[in-house]
């Protein structure tokens, strides 16, 4: 082995030029500062303003951006609850872990700090609360802490089955206003209008109260009726209401939810199967490319033994939704959540979050949470 030289020590010991930094062109140094790590890059902005505009150069906006690059931050389940006001726990789907950092609305957002803000849906990073004492809705992006106040529609107090619907050039919000036997659909365009458009109900078929949003699907947003459990579908464009053809896989369903996979166009459907209201077996199934129900898989026995005990036959209390890769079922009196993984076909329950108080037995709603650095508000 040749000895290094003294001269190539004290080379390689010296600190480099700060001043070499300074007289790089700004679209070079723009473009090594891309290529750090999403993480890093959000770490450093506090401590210099040149690193906070550059999230939104168009070399790190491109790289950061494309659909085929790996997402470059982790994803949530995100639980709510009354007894963690404001405090929203994290479950690194990943990681397969509760964080030990929690989501603070007072402290990403300080002007929510004297209100009492509901967290009632979410969309690609975006979060959407509702806020009674204001009669608005407040949509924000965590990440970037950009933000944006709706206000309820005119002479409208109180909205139920709010559904949050992100794209890359904004986002909607749909609602439904029931007052006695009649109810009104409204629809929020953040892109077109900035303002609400207001549309018929599909009748008196859609459940009231019912903790399940809409599910985003081709460009609807779909429902399930109560019994007889019918699907029907709200085109978000047109604002009219669709009746699909297809005939749901059992007659001797308890209860029907449904779940998608929007940005792969793929809708499924979870739903007990028993009589007289006892849901004996549960199932998942998947929407066919010939419109038809496709069976993918059952649970195991003592696993739908144990949700069905949970929720004590009251299926209103049962929703479902997608995060990446599983179809997620909850109830709201269960700090539990029982999930299907698509790709392997396996059920699994997902723990309890360790700072819940044992008696704890209603208030759970849990959300995807999957933070987007360019989710427009």
């Amino acid at each position: 082995m040749l000895p290094t030289s003294n001269h190539n020590q004290k080379r390689t010991a010296e600190a480099m030029d700060p001043m070499i930094w300074s007289s790089l062109p700004e679209e070079i140094l723009e473009h090594i500062l891309s290529l750090l790590p999403l993480r890093t890059i959000l770490g450093l902005r506090s401590t210099c303003k040149r690193f906070n505009l550059m999230l939104f150069t168009p070399s790190f906006v491109s790289k950061h951006s494309r659909p085929q690059s790996p997402p470059p931050l982790s994803s949530f389940l995100l639980l709510t609850h009354p007894q963690v006001s404001n405090q929203f726990p994290l479950y690194d789907s990943g990681a397969c872990a509760w964080r030990s950092l929690a989501v603070s609305l007072p402290n990403l957002f300080p002007q929510l700090l004297l209100l009492q803000a509901t967290l009632v849906s979410a969309s690609n990073g975006l979060l959407c609360f509702t806020l009674p004492s204001t009669s608005s809705f407040f949509v924000c992006n965590p990440v970037t802490k950009c933000s944006k106040w709706v206000q309820f529609p005119a002479d409208c107090v109180s909205l139920e089955m709010v559904t949050l619907v992100s794209n890359p050039t904004g986002f909607k919000i749909h609602a439904i206003s029931s007052k006695s036997s009649s109810s009104t659909v409204f629809l929020y365009n953040s892109v077109a209008s900035q303002d609400w458009s207001r549309f018929t109900s599909f009748g008196t078929s859609l459940p009231e109260n019912c903790h399940q949003e809409g599910v985003q699907y081709n460009n609807h947003l779909c429902f399930v009726t109560p019994e007889p459990f019918r699907i029907i579908k709200f085109n978000l464009e047109c604002g009219k209401w669709v009746r699909p053809t297809a005939q749901l896989p059992a007659e001797d369903m308890t209860f029907v939810r449904l779940a998608s996979d929007h940005k792969r166009g793929k809708l499924y459907m979870v739903g007990g199967m028993g009589r007289n209201g006892i849901s004996r077996s549960l199932g998942l199934w998947e929407m066919g490319d010939d419109g038809n129900w496709v069976e993918l898989e059952r649970s195991p026995g003592m696993m739908c033994r144990k949700f069905v005990s949970v929720c004590y036959h009251n299926y209103e209390h049962v929703y479902c939704f997608w995060h990446e890769g599983m179809v997620c079922i909850c109830c709201y009196t269960w700090p539990e959540i029982l999930y299907c993984k698509i790709s392997r076909r396996s059920w699994h329950w997902l723990p309890k979050h360790p700072s819940l108080p044992d008696r704890c037995s209603f208030g759970f709603k849990w959300f995807s949470f999957v933070p987007q650095l360019y989710a427009p508000v």
